[in-house]
C-alpha cells in the first residue's frame, strides 16, 4: 500500500513529513488552490536531492497548458503528473509523446476522477493506455480538496487494470476502514486536507499515528 501525501508547500513540513513512512510527496500547481505551491520551492527541492531521496515527487495540475506541466516537471523534478481537471486521453497521449520523443525529463502520468453516484466507470478505460495510476476522488463542487468521503463501494464497479488510489476526506478517524477495503487494483491512498492544522501545513503527529495504524497492515 503506497501513501501519497498532498497539498505540500512549506520547506521545514516537508522535510518533516519525509521523515514519515511516506512513498509520494504531492505539490499542486493550481493556483484556485490554497495549497498551490509558489515557485521559489522549485529551487529549494533542488537542493534537498538526499533529504528526500526517499519519496517520489508528484504534482497535481487542473486543466493546466502543456508548456506549463511540461516545465513543472523539469523545475521541480516530478516523477508523476496527476491531472485533476478534464484532461482528455489525447492530452495524456500528447504529453507522453513529448516526454518521449524528446530529451525532457520524464514522468509517469496518473488521471483523477470524481466519483459520485452514478458515475460511469467506462470513462476511466480510454486512459489505461497513457497513465499509469488513476485516482478516485470526491464529487464535489471543486475540483479536489472537497473534504468529503465517496462510497468506496461504488469502486467494485471498476473492472480495469490500471492501479488506483483512493483519495477525497480520509482522514485520521478512518484507518480502519482503510485496512478493511479490498480491491484488487487498490495501490495507495491520498492524503492531505483532513491531517492540516492550516492550508497546506500538514499534522505530522496525526500522519505518524496514522500510518502506524494502516501501513503495516496493508501490502
Amino acid at each position: 500500500m503506497h501513501v501519497k501525501v498532498c497539498g505540500l508547500r512549506e520547506p521545514e513540513n516537508i522535510l518533516a513529513v519525509a521523515q514519515l513512512p511516506v512513498d509520494w510527496l504531492g505539490f499542486i500547481f493550481y493556483a484556485k488552490s490554497p495549497r498551490a505551491v509558489k515557485p521559489k520551492l522549485a529551487a529549494w527541492l533542488q537542493e534537498q536531492e538526499v533529504a528526500l531521496s526517499g519519496q517520489k515527487r508528484i504534482g497535481v495540475f487542473v486543466n493546466a497548458e502543456i508548456d506549463e506541466v511540461l516545465n513543472a516537471v523539469h523545475d521541480f523534478e516530478l516523477d508523476l503528473v496527476q491531472l485533476h481537471g478534464d484532461e482528455s486521453p489525447e492530452y495524456c497521449q500528447l504529453i507522453r509523446n513529448l516526454m518521449e520523443t524528446t530529451s525532457m525529463r520524464k514522468a509517469q502520468l496518473m488521471k483523477a476522477f470524481q466519483v459520485g453516484e452514478g458515475f460511469d466507470f467506462d470513462q476511466v478505460y480510454p486512459y489505461a493506455a497513457h497513465c499509469a495510476y488513476v485516482l478516485f476522488d470526491t464529487k464535489g463542487k471543486n475540483y479536489g480538496g472537497n473534504g468529503e468521503q465517496f462510497d468506496w463501494e461504488l469502486l467494485q464497479q471498476y473492472q480495469g487494470v490500471t492501479p488506483f488510489l483512493l483519495s477525497g476526506g480520509i482522514g485520521p478517524e478512518d484507518a480502519e476502514t482503510v485496512r478493511a477495503f479490498r480491491h484488487p487494483q487498490l495501490y495507495g491512498i491520498d492524503l492531505n486536507s483532513k491531517f492540516e492544522n492550516a492550508p497546506g501545513i500538514k499534522d505530522t503527529g496525526l500522519l505518524k499515528h496514522f500510518l502506524e495504524s494502516v501501513k503495516h497492515e496493508l501490502s
